[in-house]
């Protein structure tokens, strides 16, 4: 097990699984998981080619940061009018929610009805204001995992900053004390253990978008991997 930290002192649990990323890579040049299933319109429950779970199953990239309250920062900056950092203390005092929402992995398992507290998106974006010329999201965590997407995925009305699931603090292995939820993409657009978003005139491919997975991301679209 690795004992190292990131620029901002945080400690980094784990060591990064090559052989994981290898093998997700594969997947995505051989298409695994697509069905021959028609897209769904979104008025079904299970898009095509998951199944339901009861439990929530734990995928990262090997490594865990751990993030002290007083440690956590969330840097949000780019094309904005007012970047801010938010320290814990503040992002609490913001207004919060209650909201319910399903979850589907590229992996092919969906879990619904999860129960979520957090930060709107919509709240965000009234405090720092983007620009007109800001078109994209990329989302950074604290493992230095990164993903992107439209900035009108990003707002959509169930997106959330969350900490809190089933009544409880969002677990350490589940991105926990803040991850990114954007509910109507694949989860791994939802960014675990936050810390910067940054808004951008063009788009910026992510990691794993970088290896082969879809740029955007539509479960009822089946877009697990790259057309290209």
């Amino acid at each position: 097990m690795a004992d190292d930290r990131d620029d901002d002192g945080v400690e980094m649990l784990g060591s990064v699984k090559a052989k994981l990323i290898e093998t997700k890579q594969k997947w995505a040049a051989q298409g695994r998981l697509m069905t021959s299933a028609a897209a769904g319109t979104g008025k079904a429950k299970l898009p095509p080619g998951q199944h339901e779970v009861k439990d929530w199953p734990v995928l990262d990239l090997g490594v865990q940061p751990d993030i002290p309250h007083e440690q956590f920062r969330l840097r949000v900056g780019g094309l904005v009018e007012n970047p801010i950092v938010w320290d814990w203390e503040t992002f609490m005092a913001q207004p919060q929610v209650s909201d319910i929402s399903d979850m589907h992995c590229v992996t092919a398992w969906s879990r619904y009805d999860n129960h979520w507290q957090g930060v709107t998106v919509g709240h965000l974006l009234s405090v720092v204001r983007p620009k007109p010329e800001a078109r994209f999201v990329i989302l950074t965590s604290y493992d230095q995992y990164t993903t992107n997407l439209p900035l009108s995925e990003f707002a959509a009305p169930d997106a959330l900053l969350v900490h809190s699931w089933e009544g409880k603090p969002l677990t350490r292995v589940h991105g926990g004390p803040v991850r990114a939820l954007i509910p109507q993409l694949y989860l791994w657009k939802s960014a675990k253990w936050l810390k910067k978003i940054e808004f951008a005139a063009e788009d910026r491919r992510g990691f794993w978008e970088a290896r082969g997975y879809h740029n955007h991301g539509d479960p009822w679209l089946q877009q697990r991997y790259d057309e290209d």
